[in-house]
């Protein structure tokens, strides 16, 4: 069985959205995307480049699926390689409009399909952004990794990594390193349910 593990730019304040640029999801009338851009240096990119493995498939909410394909087709590198190569499994209510292959619809339920693709065998399956399909993996226990690259800012509204939705539960740190951008890159295991107490 392959792993999920889920990739996230997210600010202080848990904003994953339109981490990239200006434009790349203005969705809610979000105005300041890219604000991952600043703090972004060559430890981050190593940081990503690892965290994502030689060869992996990715698993994508159609949003993300859409911003992808409008974009990394266009690019030319190592990175653009890996994602224009990588089989894409998407969340999405209109699979015949799926066109950046080789790709394939999750169907209409969603954890069913995840659980289905997971079982299946492969490379590892990379989450990037999807702050639907997240929340889901999490809720679900489908997530094997979460990896967390927290940006110095603070955003202050815009879509978040987790939902009202997710159950309460525990991750347990794995491995932890600053980048002198002031960007922190943690790696976390989903540990089970929350536990509770009192000082």
């Amino acid at each position: 069985m392959r792993k999920v593990r889920v990739i996230e730019h997210i600010s202080l304040d848990g904003v994953i959205q339109a981490p990239g640029g200006p434009g790349e999801d203005p969705e809610g009338g979000f105005e300041v995307g890219g604000w991952a851009f600043p703090h972004h240096g060559e430890e981050t990119g190593a940081a990503i480049d690892r965290a994502q493995g030689q060869g992996f498939d990715l698993l994508l909410g159609r949003k993300t699926y859409d911003i992808f394909a409008g974009y990394w087709p266009k690019q030319a590198g190592p990175m653009a390689d890996s994602m224009n190569g990588a089989k894409k499994f998407v969340a999405t209510h209109r699979p015949e409009s799926l066109a950046w292959g080789p790709v394939e619809s999750l169907g209409a339920d969603i954890s069913a399909g995840i659980a289905r693709v997971k079982a299946a065998g492969g490379p590892d399956l990379i989450v990037w952004g999807s702050s639907t399909i997240t929340p889901l993996l999490i809720s679900e226990g489908l997530a094997d990794e979460v990896v967390l690259l927290v940006f110095p800012v603070m955003v202050g509204r815009g879509k978040r990594i987790f939902s009202d939705g997710v159950a309460p539960s525990e991750l347990r740190l794995i491995e932890s390193k600053a980048a002198p951008s002031g960007v922190i890159v943690s790696t976390y295991k989903p540990a089970g349910a929350m536990r509770t107490g009192s000082f």
